[in-house]
């Protein structure tokens, strides 16, 4: 595999020989794993097309994504404070750095990045940017694929019940609902869409005057599929409204 190099050999010899005598590293170090050739250290500085650009020294190279095994590398600040934003569900402050890690970061292989490029399309849903997070969940689908087309459904979904086309909804969360009911440990990337999902499913029965249903649905959230917060959240607030409101139980 040939990696292009955009700096001079004999500078990158000089800089770490600098860096060793002098006792001190030259950038925070991250590695990239790379599939059958040694893992590189240096700084991480994003993606470029289908690259992953990596600062070695004095210069930078650039990676092919469909080469690499694996990263460490530290989570940013903008993930952390994006993140936390979100959770407060103050999605007009998580915007702008969950949109800049997605724009310097989408399809790094690290949890926080795909995270981050999962979540936008939620940010813009709560935001009532429709558009813009149906773009965002079919780039992550694009970017990530494979299970995650799971999430991709239920943020449609999302955006359809948004716009109150709740049968348009159930198409796409009854199947992964269903699946959901036959797994008893669900895998790690699913887990976040089987909360959502009933939490939707919940709003749909209860739209629809359906208490009893829509209770049963906010309740496998908080009970069984606890793994999305913000869904948990808000499942135990409409379960307590219906419990006080109409008295419903479970069917």
């Amino acid at each position: 595999m040939k990696l292009r190099r955009i700096f001079p050999s004999h500078q990158l010899f000089f800089a770490t020989a600098l860096s060793i005598l002098l006792g001190i590293p030259l950038l925070a170090q991250d590695t990239v794993a790379r599939n059958g050739n040694t893992p590189l250290t240096g700084k991480i500085v994003g993606i470029s097309g289908p690259n992953l650009q990596i600062q070695v020294g004095a210069g930078t190279l650039a990676i092919p994504l469909s080469s690499v095994a694996s990263v460490t590398m530290a989570v940013p600040a903008d993930f952390t404070a994006g993140e936390k934003a979100y959770e407060a569900q103050d999605f007009a402050k998580a915007l702008p750095p969950v949109k800049a890690i997605v724009g310097k970061f989408k399809g790094l292989p690290t949890e926080w990045a795909r995270r981050a490029t999962a979540i936008l399309g939620d940010i813009y849903v709560s935001l009532n940017q429709l558009t813009e997070a149906e773009a965002a969940y079919l780039d992550f689908q694009k970017t990530y694929g494979g299970a995650n087309s799971i999430q991709t459904d239920v943020g449609m979904a999302r955006i359809a019940v948004s716009k109150k086309e709740f049968d348009k909804a159930k198409e796409k969360l009854d199947p992964i609902a269903t699946q959901a009911l036959k797994e008893r440990h669900p895998a790690a990337a699913v887990e976040a869409s089987y909360s959502q999902t009933f939490y939707l499913l919940g709003q749909i029965a209860e739209s629809q005057q359906d208490f009893p249903a829509a209770l049963e649905d906010y309740l496998r959230t908080v009970t069984l599929f606890p793994a999305d917060r913000l869904a948990v959240a808000h499942s135990k607030e409409r379960a307590d409204a219906l419990r006080k409101e109409h008295s419903t139980t479970v069917p």
